[in-house]
């Protein structure tokens, strides 16, 4: 994680426990700006598999559990659902963000640099298609994804919508008041509460700090397995065909992720894109293990780490690698940074050329890697994962370098 002393959530490394690490949570509301003429609007890639996408938003309820950042005594969570569909004719492609998530998203977010109220979020159009029928012709394998600290769900669509048109169903988990916002279908709309806890948190020192990275975690955990808790009641109820699930993130996700594929039996592989598996300030300080990195894992672990970790200078790496006994592969995108693992990949650059920011502001976001390499590298290797461990493909790119994916490195 980023040193605490500096934090700001959307600093040159963006990395940590969290998502960017604790630093994450100082980022308060962005200046108010000047209205201007016209807003910057922004293009997703296009999925790249065989397969149209459908998607649903829905509200789940867990009403065992009360909510861990408000009075409320239910948890509700948003989640998109995205699957191969039947036919998307007549169905709109749907929002990236709604609105009232876009507004949140711009006053509040992990890109230090990035000017208020210039770019309309609420204009970029997915892939999925809204409410298209399910096509059921096939068990397709699920995949959850849960994003960042602060970050929304859907700035991980460009992976969520390519695996959905690769033969996935995929299920990406908003974590109301730890998101930037969160709308639920009657309006109303969870603010994160991540900056306020922070500053409170800071008040009792380390200690402090160490517990809100703890418990945030854990109801990322909490949260994660509800919806496994969900999707195996569609399995009963033949909602959905029976068959493996698995689970990525990215930054806090990806810790989400892992840790749990170590508490559930359920998760049947995982995949950790960028996130540190102990509370700690820092990505390459020791100590401060969770248990999955402590324990390790008996079953598939993907980790693809930014340019500067891996298993060899990222302690919590390292001792998830020492203790597991399951199949695991380390890889890096080189030239990446911690945001490159999300849509700001692709998002970021046409901001940066509208706007003319520096290059190095783009560079500290998303790293010197082209936009397309990366996006085509992280779609093959995380396709190849699920490919391989939840439907018994070769999943032949993970075995050795390929000249194919030059930027990516086997560690």
């Amino acid at each position: 994680m980023d040193d605490l002393g500096t934090m700001s959530m959307g600093g040159p490394a963006r990395r940590g426990v969290l998502a960017a690490g604790a630093a994450l949570f100082t980022l308060g509301a962005a200046p108010a700006v000047a209205a201007v003429p016209q807003r910057v609007r922004l293009r997703l890639p296009a999925p790249s598999g065989p397969h149209p996408v459908g998607r649903v938003a829905l509200r789940l309820v867990d009403r065992s559990r009360p909510d861990p950042w408000t009075a409320a005594p239910e948890r509700e969570l948003m989640v998109d659902v995205r699957y191969p569909a039947r036919a998307v004719a007549g169905h709109r492609r749907a929002p990236q963000m709604t609105a009232r998530e876009a507004a949140g998203f711009d006053r509040l977010n992990n890109f230090a640099g990035l000017p208020a109220g210039r770019v309309d979020w609420a204009a970029t159009r997915t892939f999925a298609h809204t409410a298209a029928p399910l096509d059921r012709s096939a068990a397709y394998p699920v995949v959850l994804y849960s994003p960042g600290v602060v970050d929304p769900r859907s700035l991980g669509t460009t992976l969520t919508d390519d695996l959905a048109s690769r033969g996935y169903v995929v299920v990406a988990i908003d974590h109301p008041y730890d998101a930037s916002a969160v709308e639920f279908p009657d309006g109303r709309v969870a603010v994160s509460r991540l900056p306020q806890e922070f500053e409170k948190a800071q008040q009792s020192g380390p200690a402090g700090v160490t517990a809100l990275l703890k418990k945030t975690t854990a109801v990322r955990v909490a949260d994660t397995r509800f919806v496994l808790d969900v999707v195996r009641r569609a399995f009963d109820t033949q909602r959905l065909r029976r068959a493996p699930i698995g689970m990525f993130g990215q930054s806090a996700g990806g810790f989400a992720a892992l840790q749990t594929l170590h508490d559930d039996e359920r998760l049947a592989a995982a995949a950790n894109l960028d996130g540190v598996l102990a509370y700690v300030q820092d990505d390459h300080d020791e100590g401060g293990l969770s248990t999955v990195a402590a324990e390790g894992v008996d079953r598939p672990v993907l980790l693809m780490g930014s340019e500067g970790n891996d298993r060899t200078n990222v302690p919590s790496w390292r001792e998830l690698w020492r203790h597991s006994s399951g199949w695991r592969r380390d890889l890096t995108l080189r030239g990446s940074r911690h945001a490159t693992y999300t849509d700001a990949t692709s998002l970021l650059p046409q901001i940066a050329a509208r706007l003319d920011l520096p290059r190095e502001t783009l560079t500290a976001w998303v790293g010197t890697v082209p936009t397309h390499r990366a996006v085509v590298a992280q779609r093959a290797y995380l396709a190849a994962f699920f490919d391989r461990w939840l439907r018994g493909g070769d999943g032949a790119l993970l075995d050795a370098p390929s000249p194919k994916y030059p930027e990516i490195a086997f560690i």
